[in-house]
């Protein structure tokens, strides 16, 4: 199906055939909030064949994040891996992350929810609220900020964060940005810096879902401040930068997809500020779950819903 936007976008929903399910998956924990959760290619995917996903993995005190790799073999998974399980059991279903990419450094980054734990996510002996730096076969790298501090998780590169949904990597500079949900108001977007501390629950832009306030305000000293926030909250999702050829006027935007809104953000920066940003789809498309750039330089949008959709963005020209 083609849609048109005058002057704008084309949105083609992909309509054909699907292969049978992939099998050789471990089990998943898919209530609540779980459920796979993220899919990306090693850099070196066309001589390696690693796929690498993060998923609810259960387990005998409750459900953790976990990050798998395997090699896709027609329709079923082979060498499968579990390189990582986040020690932060909990029973509940909430804020497990999480989002995944590899750094111009060649190390995986792991974004991990508080699980609903709110001052675990400033204890460092565990993985709640955090993102991780490993290596592509789950090791820990050498270098990593945490690796000789006593009692803290040696994986462990920034903490502090509430529920990160959204990662992409600056396509010039090769900063590792996140995104992520706040309470009721301050979703943020920041910039990882080795060993930041970002604050959550001490700092915040929201509130509580009851309507108190959290912590002790939007900023402290030796807290980093989110680049931008978005207040009320747009439940963010997905994200990625653009370097296209097909849209040559975003070329070095931002884009984050909305949950609760149902728009995709397109956000206009200046170094890592963000100077405007512009609603497209809004209420037209679902509640967008992830946004990625294509090998062709186009857009593909996945809808979170019942009847959830596939798309792409072109020129309506």
């Amino acid at each position: 199906m083609v849609t048109e936007r005058p002057g704008r976008l084309r949105v083609v929903t992909a309509k054909g055939e699907v292969s049978d399910p992939v099998s050789g998956l471990p089990e998943v924990f898919g209530l609540g909030q779980g459920g796979l959760l993220d899919v990306i290619l090693h850099p070196d995917h066309a001589s390696n064949g690693w796929i690498y996903m993060s998923y609810a993995r259960p387990a005998d005190a409750g459900h953790r994040t976990a990050v798998l790799r395997a090699r896709l073999v027609e329709t079923a998974l082979r060498d499968v891996e579990t390189i990582f399980v986040a020690k932060n059991p909990n029973s509940g279903g909430r804020h497990f992350g999480s989002r995944l990419a590899f750094g111009r450094d060649g190390k995986l980054y792991v974004s991990v929810g508080e699980r609903g734990s709110p001052d675990q996510a400033q204890n460092l002996s565990n993985h709640n609220g955090t993102v991780l730096r490993l290596n592509d076969d789950g090791s820990i790298p050498a270098d990593n900020p945490f690796i000789d501090r006593k009692g803290a998780l040696p994986s462990t590169f920034t903490y502090g964060h509430r529920n990160p949904q959204g990662m992409a990597v600056h396509p010039d500079r090769g900063e590792i940005w996140v995104h992520e949900h706040g309470p009721k108001g301050g979703d943020e977007v920041n910039l990882l810096k080795a060993g930041a501390n970002f604050g959550w629950p001490l700092v915040t832009f929201g509130r509580s879902y009851a309507g108190f306030s959290i912590g002790e305000g939007s900023s402290k000293p030796g807290l980093a401040a989110p680049l931008h926030h978005w207040t009320p909250s747009i439940a963010p999702s997905g994200m990625t930068f653009y370097t296209g050829d097909a849209f040559p006027a975003w070329r070095g935007n931002l884009f984050v997809g909305s949950l609760k809104f149902r728009y995709l953000a397109r956000m206009v920066l200046d170094g890592t500020r963000v100077v405007s940003e512009e609603r497209l789809l809004e209420d037209q498309f679902g509640r967008v779950r992830d946004v990625r750039q294509g090998p062709d330089g186009l857009i593909y949008l996945l809808s979170d819903e019942n009847d959830g959709q596939l798309v792409r963005l072109q020129p309506a020209s």
